[in-house]
């Protein structure tokens, strides 16, 4: 929230925000903590450090933050200490249950009031909320985060973290995010947006993952070279990325009848799908997972959507 004014290196501005009730206090370079030093807590410390940042680190095994003493950070011997050397507190451990033992002590929670919370833990949107809510009740702002990256992409500009809360927050540290990501985006003020986002992504990716799995197994059972079926994957990706973009707009727009711009049918999949089950029977593959697809198509043909557009299997993922 920068008025234009100049101001020197170090020098703090304080806004007093009376509807929530907490002063959020802004520096040019804020300090900061963070807890957990995983390998992925670790790598958020490190990016902060390159980046200039006075950076203070707390891990419950100490020894994991001898490495980041080495390059500049403080070592808090306590979280409440750790809190109290910072503006801005990072927490990235387990889940959002091993935040809440580390923050809602009686000991601890009342040193959070001023501060920003950045939650990067792992969580699912009703966490996020409850966090935030709880966080604004002790006076504390909060925004809750995703990080789509593994640790070596920390600090790039290919580094992605979705982050979801309070708009001003975001915007006022918005040099903190840019050090530890290059496509930090944020998706809105609702808190469990960035978890949301996070888990539509990770369906993606397990689905492209255990379809990996599948392809492998088949391969392994007809005796294909893992070469050959890598170099048809390289070809035939492109086509699979049009297939679920062109699904994902479908969707969203309400398109499940077949039409002149249908790339594909339920009813082609299904007999293809047969195939592959029967392959998979003959082969004694596993077939815990594509038998819950079976399940879907199924629910979808008896609706009478066999000669329809794809997408339409979309309406039925939801309960029976």
């Amino acid at each position: 929230m920068r008025t234009g004014r100049h101001h020197t290196s170090g020098q703090r501005r304080q806004n007093e925000r009376r509807g929530n009730g907490w002063i959020w206090r802004l520096a040019m370079k804020p300090s900061i903590s963070v807890l957990g030093m995983g390998r992925m807590g670790s790598a958020l410390a490190r990016a902060l450090l390159e980046a200039g940042y006075r950076t203070t680190v707390w891990n419950r095994t100490a020894q994991k933050t001898a490495p980041l003493a080495a390059l500049g950070a403080s070592v808090a011997p306590s979280v409440r200490e750790a809190i109290d050397a910072a503006e801005i507190i990072v927490v990235n451990v387990s889940d959002y249950g091993a935040t809440s033992a580390l923050l809602r002590g009686s000991d601890v929670a009342p040193g959070l009031a001023g501060k920003v919370i950045v939650e990067l833990t792992s969580g699912t949107p009703d966490g996020a909320r409850e966090t935030s809510r709880w966080a604004k009740a002790q006076g504390a702002g909060y925004i809750d985060g995703a990080i789509l990256a593994t640790p070596d992409f920390i600090g790039t500009e290919a580094g992605t973290i979705l982050l979801s809360g309070a708009p001003e927050l975001y915007t006022g540290n918005a040099e903190v995010f840019r050090a530890l990501g290059g496509n930090v985006q944020h998706l809105g003020a609702e808190p469990g947006l960035a978890n949301a986002l996070d888990s539509a992504v990770l369906a993606l990716m397990w689905g492209a993952l255990f379809g990996g799995l599948h392809a492998i197994a088949v391969a392994e059972a007809e005796k294909i070279d893992l070469g050959e079926l890598g170099r048809q994957w390289t070809a035939t990706a492109p086509v699979i990325e049009g297939l679920v973009g062109d699904l994902i707009r479908r969707s969203n727009a309400g398109r499940f009848a077949s039409d002149a711009e249908t790339l594909s049918s339920v009813s082609p999949h299904y007999g293809a799908f047969q195939h592959l089950k029967a392959l998979m029977q003959a082969r004694s593959i596993d077939r815990t997972v594509i038998d819950g697809y079976d399940v879907i198509f199924r629910r979808a043909i008896a609706a009478g959507h066999l000669h329809d557009d794809f997408a339409a299997l979309s309406q039925f993922m939801r309960a029976a």
